[in-house]
């Protein structure tokens, strides 16, 4: 049961024995002065007498009737409660007893006294190698912990006390998972089993293509990860697992997600120092993301002991592999492929990849490759860079070729430097005269976040929505502050966060010829940005053209809207079931021309209520 379900049951049961107890003693008293009551309107009065309703969540509430301890219970609710009087002891006990179940609820020092009882639970599971209930308890302990309010010194004190306890009790926990007695240097075990053919002969024949070019691209960083490696005392042969996880590519993604040569999720990168904001995301960043590979690495060694299941964890994550372990019958470290077989498909392929392109370096002619000259490593020297600048700006003042330094700084989401001081690498040819090139170009100004607003329609999602607006699920959740990213309903007003000017996204227009100008008198219901889809064109236009200092209309108000629409040419609002060849064909009109006169492709969406501009 939970801590809370357990609350509220306890409250529900309590309250209604007390109510009972008390309505017997008032039944004793009537009976000294007016004469017997029978029990059976006793038990009438108890019944009426409820308890204070507590809300509680149905589906999760256990059988009460499974735990009664006693045979004599009367119905209350649907729910049997104990009616045997020697079971409530002593009126003032029981009083006191139902007070401070009461308190429970409310008090905040009751739900520190139960967190800290949680957290003492979690230890000992963990002495008794229950581990996932031992980290589950931890996990009800601080959920406790967030129910308690603020603002009370004695009891932040007590929060900070069990922060500190939670927290230390998770890394004991995983700590008790390491083990000392190993040699990180040890050789990776190579065995050529059926498992590790299969690959070899993929690597033969359909990704020797994919192998060649990862193993020419090796030569740019496989010098650094291998020096690094010797320097942490673990195997250089690790150094050729970036082939296997992204072939050497410093922007690899995957499907889950994962990024870079050494293919990190965001959560594992932030556990080893591989941060990310707007401007640099450290996963590609190659020297830091095998830093943080080597300490994951050397984590799981001490985790399970040995090359084989820590490249398995690195592959599927540790937790996974620990599952599988526990399940084990016989000693997995003299099995590994035994466990191996049981991991996801994934993985069950990873370490025989790994395997395989380590026996074809080693030893390529015997399975008939002719490795190619790998490219000569990255060199390059590191300046302070404290603004932002756009990379390509950079190479054209340096005299470098276009993208030179968006190749050596891959931790640079956007081509430009961040405000704050970064190192940035650049050729040691460049180097020298670098401040003095700088100096020479203005700082560059990004453009500023600004909103749109969108009205759902029937059948959208956010990914419809964020693509029609060249933005992103994850911008729009947090403009709008959604709980979920599946949850929007027809007619909801969204802000839509767009970059640059405030435009209407699939639905712009040429401007081939003067813009044409139309008066618009305001009417009910109306808004900007409507009025900006409706003409093609947009609120900072609409506004600037106005003269308008804020995005309020009255009814009545008169406004120009330039329509940038050509001279001579004519508008359609698109109805449900359009199709641009369609319209095309009812305005007598080819479908490449409408298509360029609206900025579109044969690709493009259209929707219900966008403007077209129909060519002569």
């Amino acid at each position: 049961m939970k801590p809370s379900h357990s609350r509220n049951f306890q409250l529900f049961g309590t309250t209604l024995a007390l109510s009972l107890a008390l309505l017997l003693t008032a039944c004793l008293t009537g009976c000294a002065a007016h004469g017997d009551v029978t029990g059976p309107e006793a038990v009438d009065d108890a019944n009426r007498s409820d308890p204070e309703p507590v809300t509680v969540d149905s589906a999760s509430v256990p059988d009460a009737s499974a735990e009664a301890p006693h045979d004599r219970t009367v119905e209350h609710d649907g729910a049997p409660v104990d009616t045997d009087p020697a079971a409530f002891g002593d009126l003032s006990d029981l009083v006191a007893e139902a007070e401070e179940v009461e308190e429970v609820e409310v008090d905040p020092a009751a739900l520190a006294a139960e967190a800290l009882e949680a957290t003492e639970s979690a230890r000992i599971f963990w002495e008794q190698g229950e581990i996932d209930e031992a980290l589950s308890t931890l996990d009800n302990a601080y959920a406790l912990l967030l129910e308690i309010p603020d603002g009370d010194p004695y009891l932040d004190q007590e929060k900070e006390n069990l922060r500190h306890l939670i927290s230390r009790g998770i890394v004991e926990i995983y700590r008790s998972r390491l083990t000392s007695a190993v040699d990180l240097g040890s050789a990776i075990p190579i065995e050529v089993n059926a498992h590790v053919e299969r690959e070899i002969k993929s690597f033969q024949n359909g990704e020797r293509e994919f192998f060649l070019e990862s193993y020419r691209r090796s030569g740019m960083y496989r010098p650094m990860m291998a020096r690094m490696m010797r320097e942490a005392g673990l195997p250089e042969e690790l150094s050729w697992l970036p082939l296997v996880e992204s072939g050497f590519k410093t922007r690899a993604l995957s499907r889950a997600r994962a990024l870079g040569m050494w293919q990190f999720i965001s959560s594992t990168g932030y556990r080893y120092g591989l941060s990310r904001d707007h401007w640099i995301d450290k996963r590609m960043d190659p020297e830091e993301a095998t830093r943080a590979a080597i300490e994951y690495l050397t984590e799981l060694h001490g985790m399970f002991g040995d090359w084989m299941t820590a490249l398995a964890g690195y592959n599927c994550g540790e937790h996974r592999v620990m599952s599988v372990i526990r399940r084990q019958q016989v000693d997995y470290m003299d099995h590994f492929w035994d466990l191996f077989e049981q991991l996801p498909r994934e993985t069950a392929r990873y370490v025989p990849r790994f395997q395989a392109t380590l026996l074809i370096v080693n030893d390529p002619d015997k399975y008939g490759f002719e490795l190619p000259e790998p490219l000569p490593p990255v060199g390059f020297e590191r300046v302070a860079v404290g603004r932002h600048v756009k990379l390509d700006d950079l190479d054209r003042v340096l005299g470098l070729d276009k993208g030179t330094l968006s190749a050596l700084n891959p931790a640079l989401r956007r081509g430009v430097t961040p405000s704050q001081p970064y190192e940035l690498n650049v050729p040691p040819s460049a180097a020298r005269a670098f401040d003095t090139k700088l100096a020479e170009l203005p700082t560059y100004v990004p453009p500023k976040d600004t909103y749109t607003v969108h009205r759902v329609r029937r059948g959208e999602t956010l990914s419809t929505i964020a693509r029609r607006y060249g933005s992103s699920v994850n911008s729009i959740v947090r403009a709008n502050n959604l709980r979920s990213r599946n949850r929007i309903r027809a007619g909801q007003r969204l802000k839509i966060p767009t970059r640059g000017s405030t435009v209407v996204a699939s639905s712009r227009v040429a401007t081939g010829g003067p813009a044409a100008s139309h008066t618009y008198t305001v009417r009910r219901g109306d808004s900007l940005w409507k009025l900006a889809s409706r003409y093609g064109t947009t609120v900072d236009r609409i506004k600037r053209d106005n003269g308008l200092r804020s995005d309020r209309l009255y009814v009545g108000q008169r406004l120009r809207i330039n329509t940038g629409i050509p001279p001579g040419s004519r508008t359609y609002a698109v109805r449900r079931g359009d199709t641009v060849a369609k319209i095309a064909r009812s305005n007598g009109v080819s479908l490449n021309a409408v298509l360029r006169a609206n900025g579109l492709s044969k690709s493009s969406t259209i929707y219900p209520g966008q403007v077209l501009v129909i060519p002569n």
